[in-house]
C-alpha cells in the first residue's frame, strides 16, 4: 500500500454488513443516550468500486478529484491511495492534500479564478498545474509564477441550451489572441480544459466540446507550443439510477477520443469525477429538534362547514448553513426516510406510504427563519428525536459546511468491506496479508482478485495463489 490510507482510517465490516446496518446500530445508541447530533456513515467500498467502474469505461483518462466536492479525511486518503490526482480550488485545499503526502505533480490548481497569495503558495510548494481564461488570469499567473504549466480553459458548450451558470471558458473565438499573450509574457501552455458540469450530460455534447479542444491544440501548435495534456473536467453522474447513463457519457467520449486524440498522438487525457466518486458513498442523518403545526384551511362545498388540514414544519439538527449547504450548490434536498423508535420506516413499523401523510417543511435549527432545506415533502407525522435518513449526500455536503449557526462539522463513520480492501489491495499490485482460518473460509483471497478482474481492471501483478 502507499501508506495514505489503513485500518486505522476505517472500521473493517464483513461483506453484506450495508452502510444502512451500520447507521442503525449507530442511531439505537444515539436514541439510548439523548443525542441529536447529525452524522454521515461513508463506504469507502463504494468509492473503491466507482474508481474500478471509472478505469473501465475509460481507460484512457486520469482521473483528479476535485477536493471541493468532498474535503473529508477518509475520501482523500483513499483517492490518494488509489493513485489519483486532485484538483484543489485554493491554498487550503492544496495544503489539505499535500499535508497526508500527496506530491505536487499529482495536484492541478483547477480554479478559474485565483488570488494572487494563493498563486504564489502553489508556486512556493511545486504545484505548476493550473489553468487560465482570460487576460487577468494569464498576467496573475506570468508575474507570479513564472514556473506554472497552464492549460487554456475553453466554453465548449456555446450553444443556445447552455446553462447559465457556465460562464467560465474562454470562446474559440478568444483562444488565438489568449495563445500569443501567453506567448509574450512566456508562460507555458501545456494543454487544454474544458468542463461541462453536471447540467450537459448529453452525451454528445462531450463529444463536441472534444472536437473543439482539438481546434485549440491546433492554434497552440501553429504558435509553436506543443501541447500534450487535455482535461475533460467533470460532470458525470454517480447514483446507482445513472449508472447506464455513466457508460453512454463514457462510450461518446471515448470515441471521441478516438477520433481527434488518438492513441500514440502524444496527449495525456485527465478528468475532474467529483460527484461521480463521493454521491452514493455518503448517507445522512439529522433528527427532528421541533416541530411547528400549520393548520391549512380547507374551504368547504355545499354548505358544509369548512375543514383543516395538518401542515408541519420541522426543524432538524442541521441545515443548509452546515451539511445541506449541498441543496444550495447542488440541487434538490433527496428524499428522506424515517427512522422512528428504532426501526426503519417500513419494516417493523407500516410503510410510509400506508400511513397518513402531511405536507411538511423541512428546515435548519430554531434561529434561522432562511434556512429551508425542503418544502412540500410528503412524511408521516413525526415527533421530536425522531431521524430522517438522507441517502446520496457525499457530495458538496461537507466541504461546504461550517460552524454557523451552532452546526457542528457532522462525525463521520468510515467502513470498508474486506473485500472491497483486498481489491484495493491487489489493484496496487500488492498481495493482502495473511488472514486467520475463519476470515480465509468467509472471504477468501479469489473474491478481491475477481472485483477487479471482473471489471477488466489488472493489478500489477497476479498473485501465484491465483494462477
Amino acid at each position: 500500500m502507499n501508506g495514505y490510507l489503513n485500518e486505522s482510517n476505517f472500521m473493517m465490516v464483513e461483506e453484506g454488513f450495508t452502510s444502512r446496518d451500520l447507521l442503525e446500530s449507530t442511531l439505537v445508541e444515539l436514541c439510548r443516550t439523548g443525542d441529536q447530533q447529525a452524522f454521515f456513515v461513508a463506504d469507502l467500498g463504494d468509492i473503491v468500486k466507482k474508481h474500478l467502474h471509472f478505469l473501465k469505461a475509460l481507460p484512457r483518462v486520469k482521473p483528479y478529484f476535485p477536493v471541493k466536492c468532498n474535503s473529508s479525511g477518509g475520501v482523500i486518503r483513499l483517492l490518494a491511495e488509489l493513485g489519483a490526482g486532485f484538483a484543489c480550488a485554493n491554498k487550503t485545499e492544496i495544503a489539505e492534500v499535500q499535508s497526508i503526502g500527496v506530491p505536487a505533480d499529482k495536484i492541478f490548481y483547477s480554479s478559474p479564478c485565483k488570488q494572487i497569495a494563493h498563486i504564489k503558495y502553489a508556486a512556493s510548494h511545486g504545484v505548476q498545474l493550473m489553468t487560465f481564461d482570460n487576460e487577468v488570469e494569464l498576467s496573475k499567473v506570468a508575474r507570479s509564477h513564472p514556473q506554472a504549466r497552464m492549460l487554456l480553459g475553453i466554453a465548449a458548450d456555446s450553444s443556445p441550451s447552455a446553462h447559465p451558470s457556465m460562464t467560465f471558458g474562454a470562446t474559440l473565438k478568444s483562444c488565438r489572441c489568449l495563445l500569443e499573450s501567453a506567448k509574450e509574457q512566456d508562460v507555458e501552455v501545456v494543454g487544454i480544459s474544458f468542463h461541462l458540469g453536471r447540467h450537459s450530460l448529453e452525451p454528445q455534447v462531450f463529444a463536441q466540446a472534444v472536437a473543439e479542444a482539438q481546434l485549440a491544440f491546433d492554434m497552440g501548435a501553429e504558435l509553436g507550443y506543443r501541447m500534450h495534456l487535455l482535461d475533460i473536467g467533470g460532470g458525470f453522474p454517480g447514483t446507482e439510477d445513472t449508472r447506464a447513463q455513466f457508460e453512454e457519457i463514457a462510450a461518446v467520449i471515448n470515441s471521441a477520443l478516438d477520433m481527434y486524440f488518438p492513441e500514440g498522438c502524444g496527449v495525456e487525457i485527465i478528468a475532474t469525477p467529483g460527484r461521480y466518486y463521493v454521491t452514493s458513498a455518503f448517507t445522512f442523518a439529522a433528527s427532528i429538534t421541533s416541530k411547528e403545526d400549520i393548520p391549512v384551511e380547507q374551504p368547504g362545498s355545499d354548505g358544509e362547514e369548512s375543514g383543516s388540514k395538518r401542515s408541519f414544519v420541522y426543524h432538524l439538527s442541521n441545515g443548509i448553513y452546515g451539511t445541506f449547504s449541498c441543496v444550495l450548490f447542488d440541487g434538490p434536498c433527496p428524499k428522506p426516510l424515517l427512522h422512528k423508535a428504532g426501526a426503519w420506516s417500513g419494516e417493523t413499523q407500516k410503510p410510509c406510504s400506508e400511513q397518513l401523510l402531511c405536507s411538511s417543511s423541512l428546515r435548519g435549527p430554531l434561529g434561522h427563519a432562511e434556512d429551508q432545506i425542503t418544502d412540500d415533502v410528503e412524511l408521516p407525522e413525526l415527533q421530536d428525536g425522531d431521524w430522517l435518513i438522507f441517502q446520496d449526500m457525499g457530495a458538496y455536503s461537507i466541504a461546504t459546511s461550517s460552524l454557523c449557526g451552532g452546526c457542528p462539522q457532522p462525525h463521520v463513520t468510515y467502513a470498508m468491506s474486506r473485500l472491497a480492501w483486498k481489491a484495493l489491495q491487489l489493484l496496487q499490485g500488492k498481495p493482502p496479508p495473511a488472514e486467520d482460518d475463519h476470515e480465509s473460509a468467509c472471504t477468501p483471497l479469489s473474491c478481491g482478485w475477481e472485483m477487479v478482474e471482473s471489471l477488466c481492471v489488472p493489478p500489477v501483478f497476479t498473485p501465484a495463489g491465483i494462477i
